[in-house]
Parts: structure tokens; C-alpha cells; sequence
């Protein structure tokens, strides 16, 4: 472990440092941030009486409309004067989503990165390739500081280039690699046709996230480089990659770094909290951030939490892995689809690829889902000599998404090799209507 004293805390002492850092928080914003002075204002909210933990529930939510519409600096709780770095979102859907960072912010940050990869199975001496990107986007920085934190050999690969980053994996020859589960699965797919074969390289571990992945894929990728490959989450606007990871040791849930974040699942309909198991929407605040603190931050992701302490011997609370976003989630046809629902059929389906898109539009007055996938090179050239093979392929297919989803969908085989392959986070859903 890193700092095994604070991974391996008890639970009460871990409550009350969490009560405490809390009660500081409610006491900071509200003298620092108008949004929040007028919410709790609103709310008849005391700072000054606040106790803690106990008085959670009493606090308002954040949203990410709150920061759209306070954009670019209006959530910010510390003077630009003290702000040293700015990160935003792609802004696709509007305005961006900007955060700021204070000194002690990156230095809080690079720790919890730095604990991230041992826990994922780093280890010092190690190697480190960084495929994430870099940018406003905070994936890329935020990892190589908790590299460069540990005292590893930090390759700041970046996305894309996968014919270069083969390169440097064979030439380098690290230890561990991050980037998006798309990404690493289609570098891998680069190296086979250069020749190379990825389990034969130095990679032990890969650290991925930054869009939802299923167990399905995990398999994939350790059966590709023969490696441990864990989850990691987070979120730029409650800090960046390191909010919590999986252990190599067990992969039963992300350990969140409960001495910076605290975690609610709640019922998005009905914003009460849901029972320790539950799937709910993730809820974080956060205890230690200067620059741009968030109270009950609603993530929009699905998950649910468990409390009891890992086989690793780590304490904190563990997330599930992300189930989908709210806002990912389809509704055809009366039914909610999520596309981890659909990769789960793809990739247990022989013969296929583990690239797939869902089409979503009109068919006159009802929707119509097209799940197109791939073949492999193997069952491609099977398919040449014996065209039943693809009415099987698809019928096994289309019966297999009708058993998860209760939705009948049109399957579109493609050629090996043919689908859009990422160069970032992958495009999974593509809706027309």
C-alpha cells in the first residue's frame, strides 16, 4: 500500500475525519461562494451550528447545470491569484464544465493518483506508459503526476499514434500502461498486425477508465497482453482519475479514497439515499479540494457501494464498476438500454470482434436499433465458404440482446477490421432519431 495508516483505517475514525473535514467545508463555501451562501440561505442552513456527517441530507445538491451556469469561475471558492491550474470538459453539450486547482489541489491529487497505481499494481522501479490524453481533459495529467509521484519512469504517451506507441512499448518496455479500455484494446489489435504479440511484452497491469467498460472487456484485454487490468473512476469535476480504483489483488469493487471524497448513492428519481448494494446514482462531495469545492455533486453515473472491507486488507468503501450514465441510457421502444448491456452480448458472442455501434432511429412511427459488429479475421473467412454461418452468427446474436433487454434489434455484421476504432473514448451509440 501507499499509505497504508489512511487505506487501512476504521471506520469510526474514518467517520470522524470526514465529520470534521465536512464541517470545515460548509463553514469555507459559504463564506467563499455566493451559489452556496443563497443555497443554504435558502435551505436556513447555519454553518456555524452544522454538525457534520449526521446533517448531510440537510445540504443542496450540485448539478452540472449549476456549473454550466455559473461558468467559467463563479463555483470557485479561492482567489485566481491562488488557482495554478484550469481544466475543462469538451463543452459538446454546451457551455464546458471548468475546475480549478490550487497547489495543495494538484499535490492532494497527484497522492491519490500515486495510490491509485499501487493499488492497481504498480510498484516503484516500474515503467510507466500513459496513454491517456493530455489536455483540458484531466485523465492524462492527473496520472502522470501520481507516476511522477511514485518516482516512476513516466512514458507521457497521450491518445492516438498507435503505430508510434507499439513502438515505444517494445523499445521502453514498461511495466504498466493507462488509457481508455477502447484505446489499450485497439493498440493491442496494432501490435498483432505489426507482428507483435502483446502478451509477450514487459506490460504486467493496465489501469483503465474514463468511459464504461464491462467484465467481458476486462477479459478481452488480460486475454490480449496477458495482464491484470483494473478500473479506475473519477471525474473532473470532483477531482479527475484516482477518486477511487480496484486492487489487483481481489477486482471486487473500486476502493474510493474516502479521506477526500465523500460518497452517497441516492435514487435519481427521488434524490433519498438507497440502501449499501443498491444501484444508485453516485454522489460526491468532496473534503480536501480549495480552488473548486462541489457539495453532492450528482455524477449522473449508476453504481452502488459496499462497505465492508476488502481481501486486500484495504478499508475504505468500495464502488461497484459503473453500470452507465443516466444520460447514456436508450429508451426504445418503451425499453431502458444501456450500451454495457449490449458490449455484455457481443463480446460472450463467438465470432465477433469486441467492436461493436448501436444505430438508433426512426422506423416510421417506432424506434429501431441496429447493433453493427465485426467479425473476426478467423470466422470471416469461415463465413466465405458457408453463408449460413452469418444467419446463425446473427440469430444467436439478435436472441442473446432479446434475452437481456426484452427488445428485438436488427444485427448488421461487418467486415474484420471495418468499425470506427478509438483514438480516445470510444463512440459506442449513434442516434439518428
Amino acid at each position: 500500500m501507499y499509505q497504508p495508516s489512511i487505506e487501512t483505517m476504521g471506520r469510526e475514525e474514518l467517520i470522524r475525519l470526514q465529520s470534521k473535514s465536512l464541517k470545515k467545508l460548509v463553514e469555507n463555501v459559504y463564506h467563499t461562494v455566493p451559489f452556496y451562501r443563497e443555497k443554504f440561505e435558502e435551505l436556513k442552513i447555519d454553518p456555524a451550528s452544522f454538525r457534520g456527517i449526521e446533517e448531510l441530507e440537510k445540504l443542496p445538491f450540485t448539478t452540472k447545470s449549476d456549473l454550466r451556469e455559473n461558468y467559467p469561475f463563479g463555483l470557485f471558492a479561492a482567489e485566481m491569484e491562488e488557482v495554478v491550474r484550469l481544466h475543462a470538459s469538451s463543452g459538446t453539450k454546451g457551455k464546458p464544465t471548468v475546475v480549478g486547482y490550487t497547489q495543495r489541489d494538484l499535490e492532494h491529487w497527484s497522492t491519490i493518483c500515486a495510490r491509485a497505481i499501487i493499488t492497481a499494481g504498480g510498484r516503484i522501479g516500474d515503467r510507466f506508459h500513459n496513454g491517456y490524453g493530455y489536455g483540458l481533459f484531466t485523465g492524462g495529467l492527473g496520472m502522470h503526476y501520481g507516476s511522477e509521484r511514485l518516482g516512476l519512469t513516466t512514458i507521457p504517451a497521450s491518445s492516438g499514434n498507435r503505430m508510434r506507441q507499439a513502438m515505444l512499448i517494445d523499445d521502453f518496455k514498461p511495466r504498466g500502461i493507462a488509457g481508455t479500455p477502447s484505446f489499450v484494446l485497439c493498440l493491442g489489435e496494432t501490435m498483432i498486425k505489426l507482428g507483435k504479440d502483446p502478451r509477450k511484452s514487459s506490460v504486467e497491469y493496465g489501469i483503465f477508465g474514463a468511459e464504461p467498460w464491462t467484465e467481458e472487456m476486462r477479459q478481452e484485454l488480460e486475454e490480449m497482453w496477458g495482464i491484470h487490468a483494473v478500473d479506475i473512476y473519477g471525474l473532473s469535476e470532483v477531482m479527475g482519475p484516482g477518486v477511487a480504483v480496484e486492487c489487483w489483488q481481489a477486482k471486487e469493487g473500486l476502493h474510493l479514497a474516502e479521506d477526500h471524497f465523500l460518497v452517497e448513492i441516492i435514487d435519481p428519481q427521488t434524490l433519498k439515499p438507497v440502501p449499501d448494494g443498491q444501484i444508485g446514482e453516485l454522489v460526491f462531495t468532496t473534503l480536501t479540494k480549495e480552488a473548486m469545492p462541489v457539495i453532492r455533486y450528482r455524477t449522473g453515473d449508476l453504481a452502488s457501494i459496499n462497505r465492508e472491507p476488502c481481501r486486500c486488507g484495504r478499508t475504505h468503501a468500495r464502488m461497484s464498476r459503473v453500470k452507465g450514465r443516466i444520460d447514456d441510457m436508450l429508451i426504445i421502444r418503451g425499453v431502458n438500454v444501456f450500451p454495457s448491456e449490449v458490449e455484455i452480448c457481443v463480446l460472450s458472442q463467438e465470432g465477433l470482434s469486441p467492436h461493436y455501434q448501436i444505430i438508433v432511429e426512426k422506423d416510421g412511427a417506432l424506434d429501431k436499433m441496429t447493433v453493427e459488429v465485426e467479425m473476426t479475421p478467423e470466422f470471416a473467412q469461415q463465413a466465405q465458404k458457408d453463408s449460413q454461418k452469418k444467419i446463425e452468427l446473427r440469430r444467436k446474436l439478435a436472441e442473446r440482446i432479446y434475452s437481456m433487454l426484452g427488445l428485438n434489434c436488427d444485427i448488421r455484421l461487418c467486415a474484420p477490421l471495418s468499425l470506427p476504432r478509438s483514438e480516445g473514448k470510444a463512440v459506442r451509440v449513434v442516434d439518428l432519431r
